[in-house]
């Protein structure tokens, strides 16, 4: 087991033994071993081989060998047990946002609570908000936590599914039954999260195909299996749907079960306007008999949209917003064929650097030099370092002696010529409640660049939050706006302010608004993108890496920047290091 996987064991012994009221004494000691044992910069394997584990301070000789026991064998006994003597219950309920702990085994001990369902019913009749630390506003919390908790147990993280779904996709390719298949639905649209998959199969042998969906290894339930559709659930409780059609039909099928209602309706819409039937059967004229049909002369969905005086429209954009204007041909009496007009999508391999990342100086989980290699790795040019201000204490932030000792470290680095990545140095710089920034002035200055974020006091109003976060963007050391609504997705819903004013500060004082392209996060929604980049508002996709892995989310980022449609010259990461060297000079 590796330190961050340890790390993870510590904390949740922790808050398991506060749910079993444990000595205060001994859950802050394991708080700390793991806190102690994160911020930890020497390799752990080689700290254990030398003996020097029980040296490092907030270690203590207890924790010692279980630390030991967790990297040799990936199993500890006593955590194994300790989880196993609380309620699951109990476990479940410290998803709702704020309910940890302490609280958890509050509402258990006052009110005999060891499940959400139980929670939920209490707090209906009151009974939670006239307990002592807790009152109405608490309860109203815990209920709209309850609320979205079953909302987002039917929905998966679009990360998480691709990774469902690649091997899926693979398996059914490699069929010798199998014609042509792809992956559909909101998964293909790259929308945040999915809800179910949807594979679409070309074949005249369906048995075959259905007879190897349903037998896949990680299936805990056939839902349904007929002929030309199945559907199953898996271990991890995603669900996948398989239809198999003609080949005559996959292009009608891919694109009606790729599309949202309101694409498919507005599509539906135009094909009637030139006297057509259109369906994910296929494409018929609508005559006295409708038996002419024009399905067989249309193999991809390329031809399909051409056939409807259309450019193809890129899955990502087929969400019912415009999209059909946008890719109209214009005839011979208009301005022209309409190429010219359409936006090119942002590709991947545009992508020449990203910013907004942390290393072990703050919360990381990896080194300067770690994290510049795995940039390296990707071919990048050029890499941001962003850690914490001191105001994220709980992430070991940085005040500005040790902001300053970054820059010079990252300054030797450069220097050193040890990697051909350029390392720009930032901070992700805590915009703190009254909008004021958590570090002096001339410190900022000294940075190549700056990421202010909020992470406190998000309960403030909408006015509050919008007065705090436009203060913030007038400052002159800001360069890029972090996580504008600060939304975890299927867990916790963006603070209120008003996007809109925070955009037109953003366009007006030339401050960048990231995407953040953690896939917990992706914020800002891709719905406000368009029209932003079409008023000149700058972007650039941000990973928020916390370890070298958390560099591949900028591929994330990259989905959020095609569905807004984001044109690459506004999206900073698409220059050059001079480029963005001179980008970062001119703000200043």
């Amino acid at each position: 087991m590796n330190k961050a996987e340890i790390v993870e064991v510590l904390e949740d012994i922790a808050v398991l033994l506060e749910l079993k009221g444990e000595n205060p004494f001994k859950i802050r000691a394991y708080a700390t071993g793991a806190r102690a044992l994160d911020t930890m910069e020497d390799d752990l394997g080689a700290v254990i081989g030398e003996g020097r584990l029980g040296s490092i301070k907030g270690i203590g000789s207890a924790l010692v060998d279980k630390i030991e026991t967790l990297h040799a064998t990936g199993e500890l006994e006593y955590y194994t047990k300790l989880r196993e003597s609380v309620a699951p219950g109990l476990i479940e309920m410290l998803d709702i946002p704020g309910l940890g702990g302490k609280k958890v085994k509050k509402l258990h001990d006052a009110l005999g609570l060891d499940s959400i369902e139980g929670l939920k019913r209490a707090c209906e009749a009151g009974e939670v908000a006239a307990l002592k630390g807790f009152g109405a506003k608490s309860e109203e919390k815990i209920l709209s936590g309850i609320a979205n908790r079953a909302a987002y147990a039917q929905r998966h993280l679009w990360w998480d599914a691709r990774a469902v779904a690649e091997p899926i996709l693979e398996g059914l390719r490699a069929l010798p039954e199998v014609e042509r298949a792809e992956a559909a639905g909101s998964l293909r649209r790259l929308r945040e999260t999915v809800g179910d998959l949807d594979f679409i199969v070309a074949s005249a042998k369906p048995q075959a195909v259905m007879d190897w969906f349903v037998g896949q290894a990680g299936v805990s339930e056939v839902t349904a299996q007929g002929t030309t559709k199945s559907s199953v659930r898996f271990d991890s409780g995603m669900q996948a749907d398989l239809r198999v059609v003609p080949t005559e039909q996959f292009a009608f099928a891919l694109h009606h079960f790729t599309g949202s209602k309101e694409h498919n309706v507005a599509m539906r819409q135009r094909a009637l306007a030139q006297g057509y039937s259109l369906s994910e059967w296929g494409l018929a004229l609508r005559s006295e008999s409708e038996s002419e049909s024009e399905s067989g002369r249309i193999q991809t969905e390329d031809q399909l949209f051409g056939f409807l005086g259309l450019r193809e429209i890129p899955p990502e954009l087929r969400e019912g917003m415009g999209e059909l204007e946008m890719y109209t041909i214009i005839n011979e009496a208009g301005k022209g064929d309409g190429e010219d007009t359409i936006p090119p999508l942002l590709e991947a391999s545009q992508i020449k650097g990203v910013f907004h990342n942390h290393t072990t100086a703050s919360d990381g989980r990896a080194t300067l030099e770690e994290m510049a290699a795995g940039a390296e790795a990707f071919g990048w040019d050029y890499l941001g370092i962003a850690d914490h201000s001191k105001a994220s204490y709980q992430a070991k932030g940085l005040d500005d002696a040790r902001v300053l000792q970054l820059i010079e470290s990252i300054r030797a680095f450069n220097e050193s010529g040890e990697s051909a990545v350029h390392v720009f140095s930032g901070i992700e710089c805590d915009i703190l409640p009254d909008g004021s920034l958590d570090l002096e002035a001339a410190t900022l200055r000294a940075l190549d660049y700056t990421v202010m974020s909020v992470h406190s006091s998000f309960g403030q109003s909408e006015e509050a939050m919008t007065a705090r976060v436009i203060r913030a963007i007038e400052h002159p050391a800001t360069t890029m706006l972090g996580h504008p609504t600060g939304r975890i997705l299927l867990r916790r819903e963006p603070y209120k302010i008003d996007l809109k004013k925070v955009i037109d500060a953003a366009i007006a004082n030339r401050v960048i608004i990231e995407i953040n392209a953690n896939p917990h996060r992706l914020d800002m929604d891709w719905r406000l993108w368009r029209r932003a980049a079409e008023r000149g508002l700058m972007c650039a996709i941000n990973p928020d890496a916390h370890k070298v892995e958390g560099l591949a989310h900028f591929e994330a980022g990259v989905n959020i920047a095609r569905k807004g449609a984001i044109p690459p010259e506004q999206i900073l990461n698409c220059r050059g290091c001079a480029g963005v060297a001179r980008w970062f000079a001119e703000r200043r």
